[in-house]
């Protein structure tokens, strides 16, 4: 097992001296002119995102906030390509892990709006997008609905979910950018980098009870 394991990290080893030395020989092939053409090209990336940074902000993405009624939620839906919309009442204590929990991913992506809309206010947007079970997520992406989170079966089916497992949730709709594995779960993910860990260090400490027993011979 223990030659399987230094197998594989030889292996990773050399792929990254392999990509670090293809990296060296282009920016020795680089001239001048074209180091100055790639700060042209970074500074007018930097002032693009500072624009669109502006635009989203100008909009209220950034911030969670409350939709007063349908009426806004729809204007907002002609503003923003990316919504999370939050279908709560104030009576279910569900609806505040929910608000905890988009209140800290609003500042985070910032292009999508994230917000929260009372269901006894909206009788008519409730009934058109069949939402039965408090707390619902709806996900919309260009004015239409492609997702629901209902309830928090989708999140482990428990009240302690992280932030980050919703985060994974709602970005298996497309409505926010997610650069993480949306095939695996964050919590899942992590178990399994401790159970990998785990087994490297059980291997590291056989190999050292070996080594051991050989000195003291």
């Amino acid at each position: 097992m223990d030659q399987i394991v230094q197998s594989q990290v030889k292996e990773v080893l050399q792929r990254v001296e392999q990509h670090v030395d293809s990296e060296i020989e282009k920016l020795e092939k680089l001239d001048i002119d074209d180091f100055e053409k790639l700060r042209e090209r970074r500074l007018a990336n930097m002032k693009k995102e500072a624009k669109l940074k502006q635009e989203y902000l100008a909009k209220g993405h950034g911030e969670y906030n409350e939709v007063a009624d349908e009426k806004e939620f729809f204007e907002l839906t002609k503003k923003s390509k990316n919504i999370v919309c939050h279908f709560y009442k104030d009576d279910t204590p569900r609806c505040k892990i929910v608000d905890h929990h988009l209140k800290a991913l609003a500042p985070k992506h910032l292009e999508t709006l994230f917000c929260k809309l009372n269901v006894e206010k909206c009788p008519f947007l409730t009934g058109r997008l069949r939402i039965k079970i408090i707390p619902t997520i709806s996900l919309v992406v260009d004015q239409k609905t492609k997702d629901f989170i209902v309830g928090f079966t989708d999140l482990g089916n428990r009240d302690d979910f992280t932030t980050e497992v919703l985060e994974w949730r709602i970005a298996q709709a497309g409505t926010i950018n997610y650069s993480g594995d949306l095939s695996t779960p964050p919590d899942q993910a992590e178990r399994k980098t401790r159970s990998l860990l785990g087994q490297t260090k059980s291997i590291r400490d056989k190999d050292d009870d070996e080594s051991d027993g050989l000195d003291s011979d």
